[in-house]
C-alpha cells in the first residue's frame, strides 16, 4: 500500500508545488529588484534589448537574476517536499529527484 501512496503522492504534490513555485517567484522578483538596487542604486535592471545599457551591465543583471532565482527556487521547492514528507511521512518526488 505504501508503494501505490508513493506514486500517487506526486499528483496531489503538483497544485501545492505550482502555488510555491508562483509563490517563490514572487519573492524572487522582490529580492532582485533590492539586489539590483543595492548593486546599481536603479530601481529597474535594464532590458537587453534597451539600446542605451551595455553588454556587461545587462549579462550582470541576468547573472544576478539567474543565481536568485535558482536560490529561491530551490529554497521553496526544499521547504515545499520537507512540509509534504513530513505532514505524510513521503517524499513528493520520484527517487532520482524533482523537476530535473
Amino acid at each position: 500500500m505504501a508503494k501505490n501512496k508513493k506514486k500517487k503522492l506526486p499528483l496531489v504534490y503538483q497544485p501545492v508545488g505550482f502555488v510555491l513555485s508562483w509563490a517563490g517567484g514572487a519573492l524572487a522578483g522582490m529580492a532582485f529588484r533590492k539586489a539590483w538596487m543595492a548593486i546599481r542604486h536603479e530601481e529597474d535592471a535594464p532590458d537587453a534589448l534597451d539600446p542605451d545599457r551595455g553588454w556587461g551591465e545587462i549579462l550582470l543583471a541576468a547573472a544576478v537574476q539567474g543565481a536568485i532565482f535558482a536560490v529561491v527556487r530551490s529554497a521553496v521547492d526544499r521547504t515545499g517536499a520537507k512540509a509534504i514528507a513530513r505532514s505524510t511521512g513521503v517524499w513528493p518526488a520520484s527517487e532520482k529527484g524533482g523537476r530535473d
